[in-house]
């Protein structure tokens, strides 16, 4: 899905290897050729479903600290809309025209995003998380559910007063 600064939106097929012009070229679903230019693109969002699921919200910002590694950005677009998102925390992936980007909310129906530059007014670095740091945190939850399951299985079966199972 290609979203215009106009608040067009364009819904089709690109090629994902050879969209990074200076025109996007997608094949609508009725078969066109459509050809956007880049400097009219918001974002080419890559996407589960058209429609996606009209019932969840988008979240664009966090709420916490990111689980997944990489450059936690806050992007300002011209428009002031603001969107939260990773990129990877590699210099040698990052593209002239724009930013690939991890939106926030693995459960939503957007996959990845490509922001070309030309449609942010500021972008912002809130955090570098470490895949050391994901790994540890990783750590903490798996050893709390163990924690928290082992306490439950304390008095699932009651003792009798001679010591015998019930």
């Amino acid at each position: 899905m290609v979203r215009k600064l106009d608040k067009g939106l364009v819904k089709g097929f690109l090629d994902p290897t050879g969209y990074l012009t200076s025109d996007v070229e997608v094949l609508d679903r009725e078969g066109r050729l459509i050809h956007v230019p880049m400097t009219t693109v918001k974002g080419v969002f890559f996407v589960r479903d058209f429609d996606g699921n009209p019932d969840r919200a988008e979240r664009k910002v966090f709420r916490s600290r990111p689980r997944l590694a990489g450059l936690w950005v806050r992007m300002t677009f011209k428009d002031t809309e603001v969107l939260e998102a990773l990129l990877p925390n590699n210099l040698l992936d990052i593209n002239p025209l724009g930013f690939l980007v991890t939106p926030l909310d693995v459960y939503s129906n957007n996959l990845r995003a490509f922001i070309p530059r030309t449609a942010l007014s500021e972008m912002e670095v809130l955090g570098v998380i470490s895949d050391g740091v994901v790994k540890r945190m990783s750590q903490r939850a798996a050893q709390a559910k163990v924690t928290a399951s082992a306490e439950q299985q304390f008095g699932l079966f009651a003792m009798s007063n001679s010591g015998e199972k019930k």
